[in-house]
């Protein structure tokens, strides 16, 4: 009986352990990072697996995503609904311009932010993106995901005009 115990108040410290370190972390992913565009480009990601981009090298299969494509002449179109994609999946617009959108996503549980860039290209009739995790290593895809939701709502939205 003891050792069950002893194993219980083990398991129970050790959860203590990890819900501190995830609230720690949380907490943490409050600050912003400096982003933007730069030279003409999102940043590209650092060497960690919890970021895509679309402006990385095609070749880089753990950053790399494909931008999304606008099919028609009316890019102003296209932005309004990446602009209501982005709402839709939950994100919160922090700033936002004729070309850039920054836009944070929060993870349910440790209040974990995410940050979402989109960079038109008119001359390539594409929207650019990037979308990394503030803290930690690794995020198990939830960026590239992410944008998949974001693409696949943009993708059901947008009417050709």
């Amino acid at each position: 009986m003891r050792g069950i115990k002893s194993m219980l108040a083990g398991l129970a410290i050790l959860a203590g352990i990890i819900i501190l370190a995830g609230a720690g972390l949380g907490i943490l992913s409050q600050k912003a990072p400096e982003l933007g565009v730069v030279e003409g480009r999102l940043m590209p990601c650092p060497d960690s697996p919890n970021c895509v981009c679309s402006e990385g090298v095609a070749t880089d299969e753990e950053h790399f995503i494909e931008p999304i494509a606008i099919r028609s002449a009316s890019a102003d179109a296209a932005w309004k609904t990446l602009i209501a994609s982005v709402q839709g999946q939950g994100g919160s617009l922090v700033r936002q311009s004729d070309d850039y959108l920054l836009a944070t996503f929060t993870s349910n549980i440790f209040r974990f932010k995410d940050d979402v860039e989109f960079r038109m290209d008119r001359d390539a009739g594409v929207i650019h993106l990037r979308s990394a995790s503030r803290v930690g290593h690794s995020d198990f895809d939830a960026n590239r995901k992410r944008i998949e939701g974001v693409r696949k709502m943009f993708e059901s939205l947008y009417v050709e005009h």
